[in-house]
């Protein structure tokens, strides 16, 4: 998480292939985001004015720039590593005072957060998402922005923590608020996450997918009958309850095996499997490889 600041002109080419940022500005004339491929409107430019609120799904590079027409002065690369372009010096962007990048005293001022790692269970999300989607300060009025903006520039012990949180919060609520909005398509499980049935049976789901669950044991907490349930949650999630939570399980296998050094029989009791064998063969059947193959090429 940082503060970007630019004088004009100013353009950058952000090709760090991560999965998703969010950038605000705050300060200056308005930044135009540029993706560089893609069709249809979501991935035309964006006019992001102060107030405004973006968020770019990667790994498609993109610009952001001040004026449509300019080079860009570096690229971003992986690892957050600023090379210069088109004969810029290499100071011509550089990192100063706290979690600041850019050019000293620009009056034209963003901030950005950059989420590195995707795992299985964002990508459900973020693969619902089109390329650039932009919230107008019309209909974005979050308190975070201001916060986050006092909070970027502190140096406290666990002020990295602090503000990835703030991040966290930032994104949900942008994305309720895209989610909300007449144009978006949100995924079918997230709108019925509203249902009055459905959605408590997803959260049960999701926030305990080791439990042995059963459709008859699901339809008993919602107060419906079985066969009720059943259609119900099929005809909104759009597969059956048993099916999604297998599909919840190995992502969160997914995830864990990326994310942790747990063995393959503690992250089976972890998602809902008897033994390291049980997973490893639903885990193959979905993804084609087994966890361990899975766990060596994500590292």
């Amino acid at each position: 998480m940082l503060r970007a600041c630019f004088a004009p002109p100013w353009a950058v080419r952000i090709a760090d292939e991560a999965p998703v940022s969010v950038m605000i500005m705050m300060h200056g004339e308005a930044a135009w985001i540029v993706p560089e491929e893609g069709r249809g409107a979501a991935a035309e430019p964006r006019l992001l004015r102060p107030g405004d609120l973006a968020v770019a799904r990667g790994p498609a590079p993109y610009l952001v720039t001040g004026d449509r027409d300019t080079e860009p002065y570096a690229e971003i690369r992986p690892g957050q590593v600023c090379v210069p372009l088109n004969g810029a010096p290499e100071d011509h962007y550089t990192r100063f005072g706290t979690r600041e990048w850019g050019q000293p005293g620009g009056p034209v001022r963003m901030l950005i957060g950059t989420y590195q790692m995707r795992g299985e269970i964002t990508g459900r999300l973020l693969d619902a998402l089109p390329p650039l989607l932009v919230l107008p300060t019309e209909v974005w009025d979050c308190p975070l922005t201001p916060f986050l903006a006092e909070e970027i520039g502190k140096d406290e012990p666990g002020q990295e923590v602090v503000l990835d949180r703030l991040l966290d919060l930032l994104l949900i609520a942008a994305l309720r608020a895209w989610f909300s909005r007449p144009e978006a398509e949100a995924p079918a499980w997230y709108r019925a996450l509203g249902d009055p049935v459905v959605g408590p049976v997803l959260r049960l789901l999701q926030d305990e997918p080791a439990h042995p669950w059963t459709v008859a044991s699901l339809a008993a907490r919602a107060g419906v009958s079985r066969a009720a349930l059943a259609r119900r949650f099929t005809g909104l999630v759009g597969e059956p309850p048993m099916t999604y939570l297998t599909g919840w399980r190995l992502a969160l296998a997914a995830d864990l095996l990326r994310d942790s050094d747990r063995t393959i029989a503690a992250i089976a009791r972890e998602v809902g499997y008897g033994s390291a064998f049980a997973l490893s063969s639903a885990f193959k059947r979905v993804y084609g490889v087994s966890p361990q193959e899975h766990r060596t090429k994500a590292a």
